[in-house]
């Protein structure tokens, strides 16, 4: 039977209402950066892209990124720059933008990563000055007023890792943590410090809580949780007295930032550099995490997405900014394997952006042409076999 023009009138405006309603529904929003390079050309432009949206849809020139999301995570450079996000200025606003953030990084890089006086060590191997990374720390997490920034000073909820050598396990940073007693509160840039220390390239850092009582003996989180976003979710998943609505992944909205490839490679008849060794191991445990959060979220893949750059390595070329946002995405399969988007990585990012607005229930421009709502976007053949 034919419906009447007035009843699909009826329909259509329900239905755009019922779609509307499911777009905006509160959801629990975490941004997590991956570890890798000195300054994160990936995650760098990805933020600087995403702010600017943020700003553009809500008309507001100075919307911050740390207030669209209610928990950042990073590991590394991701590390720092989560932590820069989420530094409260004094008066309950972000210390830095996300452009004010990437761009110190990229001008302080040399300063960070500056050569020790005898240059090279075995193999080409370089190691950094660690007095030059901890004067520069430093410098990013004083505030004006002359006070050192702590855990407890983030804006929003905070984790970042790194390998404790004392225990030999996993240790993260957490504002939760640090917020329940001050055995677990860490000046900002000691914990920073702490995940950069990357073995090889800086001598562990040895740090204390802010009332002496938790010490760690730190080496680089990216060689355990290189990509963060896992340790986000269970974070959330089962911090009830931060995050008491959430429920399930249903309740997520996750934006993962990787930072370009490690380069790790073997060769066909099994020869493998020590070099090529790690770079497989930390490209494999983002890989691994971003697998695994692609099946949580397989029914609801508009919740998670992951930016990663197949095209640029880890360290920051002035001019790739643009090269990393034109790539197409790139999608892990629900059993394995990748698949190649229509969508650019920037098209996703401002597709991110349009849920991120709504979500948060201010008003926002129409959503980009980028297909955000498909569950299933078309896709070319598979990446390079895989």
């Amino acid at each position: 039977m034919e419906l009447s023009k007035v009843t699909l009138e009826i329909f259509t405006k329900l239905e755009q209402k019922w779609l509307s309603h499911c777009e905006s529904a509160k959801r629990t929003r975490l941004l997590c950066i991956d570890g890798g390079g000195t300054t994160c050309i990936v995650a760098g432009a990805a933020l600087v892209r995403l702010e600017d949206q943020i700003r553009l849809r809500t008309g507001d020139p100075h919307a911050s990124l740390s207030d669209f999301f209610d928990l950042l995570a990073g590991t590394g450079v991701g590390g720092i720059l989560a932590a820069m996000l989420a530094a409260d200025d004094g008066s309950g606003r972000p210390l830095y933008s996300a452009r004010e953030a990437v761009d110190l990084l990229a001008a302080r890089s040399s300063e960070m990563f500056r050569p020790c006086l005898g240059g090279l060590l075995r193999r080409g191997r370089r190691r950094f000055s660690g007095s030059s990374m901890d004067r520069a720390l430093k410098e990013l997490f004083t505030r004006d007023d002359g006070r050192c920034l702590t855990l407890k000073d983030a804006r929003k909820p905070l984790l970042i890792p790194c390998f404790d050598l004392n225990s030999s396990a996993p240790f993260v940073f957490s504002r939760a943590d640090a917020t329940e007693s001050p055995s677990f509160d860490f000046e900002l840039w000691k914990a920073c410090r702490a995940t950069s220390a990357t073995p090889g390239h800086f001598k562990p850092f040895p740090l204390s809580s802010a009332d002496g009582k938790t010490s760690c003996a730190a080496v680089d989180g990216g060689l355990v949780m290189n990509n963060p976003t896992a340790a986000a979710v269970t974070h959330v998943l089962h911090n009830k007295r931060d995050f008491p609505s959430v429920n399930g992944v249903e309740d997520l909205l996750v934006l993962s930032l990787g930072n370009g490839s490690a380069g790790g490679k073997a060769r066909l008849d099994g020869g493998c550099s020590t070099s090529s060794v790690v770079g497989i191991a930390l490209d494999g445990v983002s890989e691994t995490v971003d697998q695994m959060l692609g099946n949580a979220f397989c029914w609801n893949r508009v919740d998670y997405v992951r930016i990663q750059a197949s095209g640029v390595g880890r360290e920051w070329r002035r001019g790739e900014e643009e090269e990393v946002l034109a790539e197409r995405g790139v999608e892990s399969l629900p059993f394995g394997g990748k698949r190649l988007l229509t969508e650019t990585n920037g098209q996703r990012l401002d597709g991110f952006a349009h849920r991120l607005v709504a979500a948060s229930g201010r008003s926002s421009l129409p959503p980009s042409p980028c297909k955000e709502k498909d569950p299933h976007p078309a896709v070319s053949p598979l990446v390079n076999g895989r």
